[in-house]
């Protein structure tokens, strides 16, 4: 399927809060639905100076990409921080690294967002220590401390 440069500039983005973080909001645009796609996750966000694009996480299964169209960000990856414009690519591969972007200046971050879409991932928050297992839909979230580890 096509989209035009005008077409997505008509689509309505959709207004995102993170569900544990009130300062990661941001304006989504879901190019892979609109074009049919399963497996990967295509998304033209726009987060304004000063708002996060998500909570810090780590996904163990899924592997995500970012690559900044306009705008400048403070990107964290670990305990590491980068700012990042227009042009720069950041890869999230598989590996643990807690990851986010803040939105910095003036203008508004906009962003080309890149993700796998598995039926299972488990991602960590890595500051808040709590562990997200989604299956086919259904999310469940724990607290680090009460993850039973089971030796076999």
């Amino acid at each position: 399927m096509y989209l035009s440069a005008q077409a997505i500039r008509d689509m309505a983005g959709q207004k995102r809060t993170h569900f544990l973080n009130s300062n990661a909001v941001r304006i989504n645009k879901s190019l892979g639905d609109e074009v049919g796609l399963k497996n990967i996750g295509v998304h033209l966000i726009t987060i304004q100076p000063g708002h996060y694009s998500t909570e810090p996480h780590a996904h163990l299964f899924e592997e995500e990409c970012i690559y900044v169209l306009s705008g400048r960000a403070i990107a964290t990856l670990g305990s590491e921080t980068q700012e990042v414009g227009a042009g720069d690519f950041i890869g999230y591969p598989i590996n643990g690294i807690g990851h986010c972007l803040q939105a910095i200046g003036t203008e508004p971050l906009i962003c080309l967002v890149l993700g796998q879409r598995l039926a299972q991932d488990v991602a960590d928050y890595t500051n808040l220590k709590k562990r997200l297992y989604r299956n086919n839909g259904e999310w469940n979230l724990v607290d680090h401390a009460d993850i039973q580890r089971i030796q076999r």
